[in-house]
């Protein structure tokens, strides 16, 4: 269904569909004791103008190709077994980086499992979560083998000194010339968020000539709030200054978050702003370097959303935790910084603002976008949101995705991040169905987000 632009509300509507979210023990994180969860596979260290149809509120390469000559028979023989030696050294290389890999994930999942309550309620969304992945396991396996095999996925680069500072990037296939590059900040309810999770928006943006940069970043309890902020900054900054190095055009980087990783890349772009005007630390990269930001079914007013939340099985004293407190909640809702009175002046510093949103979101309901780009437009800032009727949080992100074809919002994505490539925005590109229909139906039915 096309996506189309509703009226803004400044109140924040929650769709009645029951709860179905992950449900968490409470608890309340001391920072004071010792952070012995560490999530990091230590193993590895390897504007453009806005959307035309959309109204807005206003009114390299990686692949090693190697060229051999024809030489003698011996020398043959002796280039033959030390290739055979090399293959099995990466074979061997991939395996143990995907085992360990995987040992991460399992190690995420027992994370979340130490905040999930007991009972009945608990159960029946477990249950739902199971299914849920079951069904988009054909897709999750297709969607693994490409982020481990792939020789155009770059694991694990290291951006800083903490722990899972780390990045992928995702590379096109042709290296002629420098490539417009998207910043991506994952989701994971800042519990379980991993680079990984934008392995699909990676391989599909790749596909159109765009490199896609993942940032990992410490999750609640290794971290707090402030932790996932400075983290998201200093991938940011590595993407900004070196980039180039990969292929990458530094005059065309593009922020974009999903879900929680919406919020963070949010508040880290306002953080930065604020710093530039002389209100914060020196900085390391500049905002003016980002062409423009994308948030898809992020929430920007934790205020207005914390009792959404508490609702939905995030208890507000785990949120309160990760959040560093009720007191900081104003700090870190972008919403709230933009409109205090001694900061309003930095909105016109921001680069373009383009929220994505499914009306039928019920972890974090579309308002939360349209009050954050009614905020913006009203202080003088650029900011629009699309929103596509009928779309869970997991459709835009997931399911739509692995429905093959066309992608509506990837669409939307690629006609600003090319604005002026035509020949790139209309290339037709059909993407195989990575699961089928039904399978898609019943995930979209019985998702637990």
């Amino acid at each position: 269904m096309p996506s189309q632009i509703l009226p803004i509300s400044s109140n924040l509507v929650v769709p009645t569909k029951p709860s179905t979210e992950m449900m968490f023990k409470p608890m309340i994180y001391d920072s004071t004791t010792t952070t012995t969860t560490t999530l990091l596979d230590d193993d590895d260290h390897s504007v453009k103008p806005l959307l035309s149809r959309a109204s807005s509120f206003n009114g390299e390469s990686t692949g090693l190709h190697q060229n051999r000559r024809r030489r003698s028979n011996s020398d043959n023989c002796l280039s033959a077994s030390a290739g055979d030696d090399t293959n099995q050294q990466t074979i061997g290389q991939e395996v143990s980086h995907a085992a360990a890999e995987t040992f991460l994930l399992t190690r995420l999942f027992f994370t979340l499992l130490t905040y999930l309550g007991v009972g009945y309620r608990w159960i029946t969304r477990f249950l739902a979560l199971g299914f849920y992945a079951f069904l988009l396991m054909p897709g999750f396996i297709q969607v693994g083998y490409y982020y481990f095999f792939s020789p155009h996925v770059r694991r694990s680069i290291v951006y800083g000194d903490q722990p899972r500072n780390r990045l992928d990037l995702y590379l096109p296939k042709n290296s002629n010339g420098p490539k417009p590059v998207v910043a991506f900040v994952t989701g994971g309810a800042w519990i379980i968020g991993y680079k990984a999770w934008g392995s699909l928006l990676g391989q599909q943006l790749s596909e159109r000539d765009i490199i896609v940069a993942c940032i990992d970043y410490r999750n609640f309890p290794q971290g707090s709030i402030s932790d996932m902020v400075k983290d998201a900054s200093s991938g940011i900054s590595f993407i900004c200054n070196h980039i180039a190095e990969y292929g990458g055009d530094p005059n065309r980087i593009y922020l974009m978050g999903q879900s929680a990783g919406a919020h963070i890349a949010a508040c880290v772009l306002v953080d930065q702003v604020v710093k530039e005007s002389g209100e914060g630390d020196s900085v390391s990269w500049s905002s003016s370097q980002i062409n423009a930001y994308f948030g898809l079914s992020g929430g920007y007013n934790l205020l207005s959303l914390v009792d959404h939340f508490h609702s939905r099985g995030l208890y507000r004293s785990i949120f309160l935790s990760i959040m560093e407190g009720e007191e900081s909640l104003k700090q870190f809702s972008p919403e709230l910084v933009v409109q205090d009175p001694n900061l309003k002046h930095i909105v016109a510093r921001l680069p373009p603002i383009i929220l994505f949103h499914g009306t039928a979101d019920y972890s974090i309901p579309s308002d939360a976008s349209k009050c954050f780009a009614e905020t913006l437009q009203r202080l003088g800032g650029k900011a629009e949101v699309i929103l596509y009727e009928g779309k869970t949080h997991t459709d835009l992100f997931l399911q739509d995705p692995m429905r093959g074809g066309k992608d509506e919002m990837f669409e939307d994505i690629v006609s600003v991040v090319m604005g002026d490539n035509q020949e790139v925005i209309g290339k037709s590109v059909d993407r195989r169905r990575l699961v089928p229909e039904f399978m898609l139906k019943l995930a979209h039915w019985v998702s637990p987000f």
